[in-house]
């Protein structure tokens, strides 16, 4: 998968590199200690709660784990970045001012003082993110990286299916894949394996990657995303990628014999196979508890229902574990209005509409329709998943998308050598006079 995601740029970038007069000078390349860097950021946002594993990983030391990987991708950041040249981003921007409703609420300790620790990891997330933000430049570096990281993650997952399928697979989740050698939900391997499925999709259309290794990566991540019973994320791949190949449509002769061939197979499969992908999406539950969003409509009318004052109305009542009442919230919008108030709330919100508008502006290309996909995923998935509030693979999935909506870098100008003058003898300028 390594070598064939090829690392060619677009032809659009490379043609409006050297147009934008005044742009910064573009950087040789991209340093390889930015892939670690981003393989660490992920590895802090895979979470410390989940299945029972194999081998029994006190919460203590996962905690340790994920928070000495943002500590080192930190690190790492600023060591590669030494001179801190950072892009202008509007992504990363609103980002940093999420920080202030986070601490004024986190300040009144109503929620622990784990809720200043949050906010601390919350800094340094976004931190290590304007570090980074040098090598923003349209391309699809961040994209290899991600698909990458995610597959090694997956790769994991599918150890532990191998290993011991009963643990994988535990009543506990009702039969749905889980972590069995790294605590993982099925909601998180099931985004997983949807983004980088999409993305993949994507790359392969773009002709930046080959049949065969997107096999490798798409095959797999759908069984898995079909063993972990998620709707959210399969009702998000379907959604993004039907808006990221309609993106491409009118100037990409692949993405519309994609198009066209996928809506075949969706509308054979939706008349052929209608009760068993029926069974699928119900998983086993009732009419009264899947109109109920397995009792998640419950958790959100009792925080809706309970009194706040102005302060917590307006900044929330301080970062927590994005649960109420000792049940998940499991609503992005909700999460921030219990954690950050309506100030929180209207700064991710302004991140989705900057960001999507940003992307519908854009001529159509390859970054444009992958950023499409990652926008629309999690925005459908904000509904039934919590974490665009807080350091998380919602805000990586969109960092992405940033960094293939930033405009290209302009290579430094080739300077022209000055031409010493030649050095005329005095005899000969009298001649020319006379």
């Amino acid at each position: 998968m390594a070598g064939s995601l090829r690392r060619e740029a677009l032809p659009d970038q490379a043609s409006a590199a050297g147009t934008q007069p005044g742009a910064e000078p573009r950087p040789a390349g991209t340093p390889r200690i930015v892939g670690i860097v981003w393989g660490l950021l992920i590895l802090n946002t895979l979470g410390s709660a989940g299945a029972k594993t194999i081998v029994p990983l006190p919460r203590s030391l996962i905690q340790m784990v994920t928070m000495g990987a943002l500590v080192a991708a930190f690190t790492l950041a600023l060591a590669v970045n030494l001179r801190l040249s950072i892009r202008p981003s509007a992504f990363v921007f609103l980002l940093t001012l999420l920080l202030i409703p986070s601490v004024i609420s986190s300040a009144n300790l109503e929620s622990g003082f784990g809720a200043l620790f949050r906010c601390a990891r919350l800094a340094l997330f976004i931190g290590t993110l304007w570090l980074l933000s040098r090598w923003w430049d349209g391309g699809l570096t961040f994209v290899r990286h991600h698909i990458r990281m995610y597959l090694a993650v997956l790769a994991s997952v599918a150890a532990g299916l191998v290993a011991s399928p009963g643990a994988a697979l535990p009543d506990l989740y009702g039969g749905r894949l889980v972590g069995a050698l790294w605590p993982l939900t099925p909601p998180q391997i099931g985004q997983y394996a949807a983004v980088i499925t999409g993305l993949t999709v994507l790359l392969l259309l773009g002709r930046r990657t080959d049949r065969t290794s997107a096999a490798v990566v798409i095959v797999p991540s759908l069984v898995l995303l079909a063993l972990t019973h998620t709707r959210t994320a399969t009702l998000g791949l379907l959604i993004g990628l039907a808006l990221a190949i309609g993106s491409l449509v009118l100037t990409s002769a692949a993405a519309r014999r994609f198009f066209a061939w996928a809506v075949l197979c969706v509308t054979v499969a939706a008349v052929g196979f209608a009760s068993a992908l029926q069974t699928w999406f119900l998983r086993g539950q009732s009419q009264e508890n899947f109109s109920s969003l397995t009792g998640r409509a419950k958790v959100w009318h009792a925080l809706l229902a309970a009194p706040r004052t102005t302060t917590e109305y307006l900044f929330g009542a301080g970062l927590g574990d994005k649960s109420f009442g000792g049940l998940p919230i499991d609503n992005s919008w909700l999460a921030v209005y219990n954690e950050q108030g309506m100030t929180g709330v209207a700064l991710v919100a302004a991140i989705i509409v900057v960001l999507g508008g940003v992307a519908l502006l854009r001529p159509p290309s390859l970054s444009r329709a992958c950023a499409i996909f990652l926008i629309s995923y999690c925005a459908i998935a904000s509904y039934t998943e919590a974490g665009l509030g807080d350091a998380s693979p919602y805000l990586l999935h969109l960092a992405v998308a940033a960094s293939l909506l930033a405009a290209p870098a302009a290579t430094a100008p080739l300077s022209t050598p000055e031409v010493p003058r030649r050095r005329v003898p005095r005899w000969t300028r009298r001649s020319e006079v006379s």
